[in-house]
């Protein structure tokens, strides 16, 4: 029988089964080569204190510390007992607490002046943080024998690795599981080429593998650190370069405009001039068409830079040169609103074969899922004959039903709304594989967009067209200041007032389903005495309370998901056409909205949506020539992070600026988009925000690498490191990205 590799060892083999368990469910640790990629998170130095001033609120921590004292309390009438012990850490002081029976070990071995490592979750009691029945280990010399300790003189050096740990296996824990599996890093694979090892100065894998786990200085540390993070970096950029040069060798369709064609006829009818952006990213997009490989590029831009308008010369190119066109937007209210604008910017060029249209037009059809069957029917026939030359839907696009007669481009618009297969499937509808326009509105950092979407080519959309007015944003705490709150309702009728038309959006719809399912989760939470003393508003309420309160007398509608397609295009319609004073909406307003008269948006309980949300549904209000305001509601108190947040929102409207602040809260998840199925990230060392540099970097080596060798045939190492990070389910998004 083969052998099996020392890092592929099961964890289980060398651990025992109720350790290997627990790193299996809550580590996603499996294998020996998991657990050597499982690294510190920090180093604590034997004689220097954590700052124990700067623990998190309801995180599990490790810190050492040493006792300052220690006092029995008793309780129910001498019933009950209770151990308080303070540590300290010169920086701060921590409450431990022990109750019952646990209070006999801890009370006879954590003595004032011993020091010792703790690990608990971190909660508050009586305004004070403190951790209820820690685990703990003896340091050093302050641990007697036979005691659970976390003997730091057999470790090397001065330097303890604080591991990101779980309940149930403490840092000091998987450090003796580290030393078990460590000897194996001999066997470590090698995944970069030698000369690129060499030419950049950097340790083995196998020596920075040892060094990150059991560094004896900081020198160690920053060693395997620069090493490891070039590994995570470049072996991601080998997979997105091999993509983009598989990509390159698919034939396509080349996609010319026709002179005198729909294109030309279409801009000779503009009532406005392009930006220069809109000019440079079209010409961009244009020269991808005509090749004969297809294009596959990301078009991103500020929540109203005009993509649309770009995305639309390139589908109409196409039309000109005989093809076909599909638009693929993530909601039917937006398919709604991308059709009926597009129809109104072609005018009578999107009545081709119509009585009336331009003989140099096209039929242009909406394709969704709630659509009567002889509209549906209809279109896809329009569809299959080529009589419709574009077509706007949803991924009722993707059934099986639905044939062209020749697509030759598919543009996505609001990107991280489908999954993979979704824009694989509608791909995969064209006789070769068309051309490819991915959108998003939702800024990306330079660094993100090489990571995340590095087998695209990127265009941005940074500048305004003319007419976008300026759109100015205020935190209002409603719970502090109570008259803000009331102001902001008379913002809205003062707006209004002058014509103009205002948003309010609400994180829930609220109706009897959701009750039922809130007053079922209501106990819970009681339980679990969360912050959040009640539900998020919803929809229904808060319209029927503004109608009869601060908004009494003007045409206050709703909008939300649940409602039936014809109704959520109507009320759309009326508020386009002005007969709706205020839409109380869901985020179904979210992208694609465009209502020029809109001009305030007031957003109730902000602090529930992320930053990129935030900014969104602001990009619906400044449309046309008037001002925006956008009013951001939270009860959240002034020391919050949420407020933070809501300050850097109302600070900028530099979306690309907000996307850094997002991402560097919430980390950047997987970057190999498996973040939303809960797969542990690839990234381990890498910071995508941090690490400009290194991506950069390690993609000119990579692409420089794929162009010599594609198929990694002389260096199996990258094989294996390739193989390891792309498992099955990654293997298939990258190639279907």
């Amino acid at each position: 029988m083969d052998r099996v590799p020392a890092l592929e060892e099961p964890l289980k083999k060398l651990l025992g089964g109720p350790t290997a368990k627990v790193m299996a469910e809550h580590l996603d640790l499996h294998t020996v080569g998991d657990l050597l990629h499982h690294y510190p998170r920090r180093y604590e130095e034997r004689g220097q204190l954590t700052k124990l001033a700067e623990l998190p609120l309801d995180e599990d921590v490790t810190v050492v510390a040493q006792v300052a004292n220690a006092r029995v309390h008793t309780f129910n009438g001498g019933r009950g007992q209770r151990l308080e012990i303070t540590i300290t850490d010169g920086s701060g002081r921590l409450q431990l607490v022990f109750f019952g029976r646990g209070i006999h070990k801890p009370h006879k071995e954590l003595l004032p002046g011993s020091r010792a490592m703790f690990a608990g979750k971190v909660s508050m009691f009586n305004r004070r943080m403190q951790l209820a029945h820690p685990t703990y280990a003896k340091l050093g010399a302050d641990a007697a024998e036979g005691e659970d300790t976390a003997d730091i003189d057999s470790w090397a050096g001065a330097l303890i690795p604080i591991y990101p740990a779980c309940k149930g296996l403490e840092s000091w824990k998987i450090a003796k599981a580290v030393d078990a599996v460590l000897p194996s890093a001999q066997e470590a694979v090698d995944p970069l080429p030698d000369s690129l090892r060499e030419g950049r100065g950097f340790v083995p894998l196998p020596e920075a593998l040892l060094k990150v786990h059991r560094p004896h200085t900081k020198a160690d540390i920053e060693d395997a650190r620069q090493r490891l993070k070039w590994d995570e970096a470049f072996v991601l950029q080998v997979a997105l370069a091999r993509r983009r040069h598989a990509d390159g060798q698919l034939p396509a369709v080349a996609r010319r405009p026709a002179p005198g064609g729909l294109l030309d006829a279409f801009d000779a009818k503009l009532p406005f001039t392009l930006t220069e952006g809109q000019e440079k990213v079209s010409e961009e997009i244009f020269d991808d068409l005509a090749t004969e490989h297809p294009m596959h590029r990301l078009l991103q831009g500020e929540v109203g830079s005009g993509k649309t308008m770009v995305a639309l010369r390139a589908m109409l190119a196409v039309v000109d040169s005989g093809g076909q066109a599909a638009m693929l937007a993530p909601t039917e209210v937006l398919a709604q609103q991308h059709h009926r604008s597009i129809t109104e910017m072609m005018g009578e060029l999107a009545e081709g074969g119509l009585l009336g249209g331009s003989e140099q037009g096209t039929k242009v059809v909406l394709l969704t899922g709630s659509m009567g069957m002889p509209a549906r029917r209809q279109a896809l026939l329009d569809l299959v004959t080529g009589e419709a030359g574009l077509v706007i839907g949803t991924h009722a696009l993707i059934e099986d039903k639905v044939q062209f007669h020749d697509l030759g481009l598919v543009v996505v618009d609001e990107q991280h709304r489908f999954g993979v297969e979704q824009r694989d499937a509608l791909r995969g509808k064209g006789k070769q594989p068309p051309h490819l326009l991915v959108m998003t509105a939702t800024p990306i950092p330079r660094t993100v967009a090489m990571t995340v979407f590095g087998d695209l080519e990127t265009s941005v959309l940074d500048q305004l067209p003319a007419g976008r007015s300026p759109i100015a944003s205020h935190v209002v705490p409603a719970q502090d200041k109570p008259h803000f709150l009331a102001r902001a309702w008379e913002r809205v009728r003062e707006e209004v007032d002058k014509g103009h038309q205002a948003y309010v959006v609400c994180p829930r719809i609220g109706d009897d389903e959701e009750e039922a399912k809130t007053a079922k989760g209501k106990k819970k939470a009681e339980e679990a005495e969360t912050a959040d003393k009640r539900p998020p508003l919803a929809v229904i309420e808060t319209a029927g309370q503004l109608a009869k309160g601060p908004l009494q007398g003007l045409r206050v509608e709703i909008l939300h998901g649940r409602m039936q397609p014809d109704d959520k295009d109507a009320v759309m319609r009326r508020f386009g056409a002005g007969e709706v004073d205020v839409l109380v909406a869901t985020t179904v307003i979210e992208v694609g909205v465009n209502v020029p008269n809109a001009t305030a948006m007031v957003i109730m309980d902000a602090d529930r949506f992320g930053v990129s949300q935030l900014h969104q549904l602001r990009g619906r209000v400044g449309r046309g020539s008037a001002p925006g305001l956008c009013l951001l509601v939270t009860d959240m108190p002034e020391a919050s992070p949420a407020r933070a947040r809501l300050n850097a929102v109302a600070g900028t409207l530099d979306g690309f600026e907000l996307s850094r602040i997002d991402l560097e809260q919430r980390r950047e998840g997987d970057v190999l988009g498996q973040a939303q199925s809960g797969v542990r990230s690839s990234l381990r060392m890498l910071t995508v925000i941090d690490d400009e540099e290194v991506i950069a970097a390690a993609r000119e080596e990579a692409v420089t690498v794929v162009a010599a060798d594609p198929d990694l045939e002389r260096l199996p190492g990258l094989r294996t490191a390739l193989d390891a990070l792309l498992d099955k389910d990654r293997e298939q998004y990258l190639d279907k990205g």
